[in-house]
């Protein structure tokens, strides 16, 4: 079996890459990656999958003629968007190359699956769900976290936001533009006839992670706080209650062999794939963390809201458990353990991989 990697040079890319190569049944699996190499530190990405010999191309897939050098694949995994809910709007990026990259790229994408005859995989983002019920959820501090007072209401469960939580706009650009890639690929899947899974990540986080406080912000947070960079609680009263799961790449991997294994049958083409209530962390919670390990210091705060932050974003992988008998496997502790001994090897991570 042949799987195409798109952004396989990013974090979560390249992960994904070398877990499948590190699988009993590797022998039988060429993986083929395609990247711009547009982040710092790409490269280093780059050199470790060669390694192990992954084949990486450098192309873009807003560019068509750049997939079409892949060829023929069987499946298609998008690791590839630019992921910052502040993207369009930030000044660092356009809206147009936000849309362009993130919705654009996955139409190029599709159309290469409807000629080869391939699978899809998505994955998207916690981000396509409405932002004002989110923003307007009742909650209450426990242990220097926010906890949601209303569970069982609007598609929010004891377990977080279930797949059946509402999508209506507003969900920032780049929710959007991932909502948007969803719909238009299960249309394509159903149109000619190829299967299409889609996956609602949480935040992910691991070990060689190209920290930023709008993307990676578990590893942005510890590295920021060795390294004795700048770090603020930003809204929400400068407390850094706010909230949010995480996940490691690898542990989606068996999942992604079951649904490339898989026939549609009546399987939901779309679950939630997140490390869940267990993994949950507000800011403040790593600061306490960080502390224990490296020493104490100064956090300074900003009480002014930041555009499209939520007090609290975990996501309710019950439906992926029960249809797939998936779960996270690598605990959070273990998560920020990796990050911190990766931490302690670098000198300015955070300026690297800017």
């Amino acid at each position: 079996m042949k799987i195409l990697i798109t952004g396989i040079c990013g974090f979560v890319g390249s992960e994904l890459a070398m877990s499948f190569r590190s699988r009993e049944a590797a022998d039988s699996l060429k993986i083929v990656g395609i990247d711009n190499l547009s982040r710092n530190g790409s490269w280093r990405n780059r050199e470790r999958l060669a390694e192990h010999d992954i084949t990486v191309m450098h192309g873009d897939i807003r560019c068509s003629t750049d997939l079409e050098a892949v060829g023929n694949v069987d499946w298609v995994i998008d690791a590839a968007a630019n992921p910052s809910v502040l993207a369009g709007v930030d000044g660092k990026s356009s809206s147009r190359q936000l849309v362009d990259y993130n919705f654009t790229g996955t139409i190029n994408l599709l159309e290469h699956c409807k000629q080869h005859n391939a699978g899809f995989i998505l994955l998207s983002t916690s981000r396509v769900y409405s932002i004002p019920p989110l923003a307007a959820l009742t909650v209450a501090s426990r242990n220097h976290a926010f906890e949601p007072q209303q569970p069982n209401k609007e598609g929010l469960t004891s377990g977080g936001i279930g797949e059946d939580f509402s999508t209506a706009a507003p969900v920032s650009l780049y929710g959007a533009t991932k909502l948007a890639s969803e719909q238009m690929a299960l249309e394509y899947g159903m149109t000619f006839d190829f299967p299409v899974w889609i996956n609602r990540c949480g935040v992910m986080a691991g070990a060689g992670q190209f920290g930023k406080a709008d993307q990676g912000i578990f590893a942005f947070w510890l590295h920021s706080w060795k390294e004795n960079k700048p770090l603020k609680y930003i809204g929400f009263d400068g407390m850094g209650h706010q909230v949010r799961d995480c996940l490691h790449p690898r542990d989606m991997v068996p999942l992604l062999v079951q649904q490339m294994e898989s026939t549609r049958g009546d399987k939901p083409p779309i679950v939630n794939v997140s490390g869940g209530l267990p993994s949950a962390r507000s800011l403040r919670q790593l600061s306490q963390w960080c502390e224990e390990r490296w020493g104490p210091r100064n956090v300074t705060v900003d009480a002014s809201p930041r555009p499209f932050d939520l007090p609290w974003v975990v996501l309710d992988h019950t439906l992926a458990t029960g249809v797939w008998d998936w779960r996270p496997t690598t605990t959070v502790d273990q998560i920020l353990t990796e990050i911190a001994d990766f931490a302690d090897t670098q000198s300015d991570w955070i300026g690297f991989s800017r």
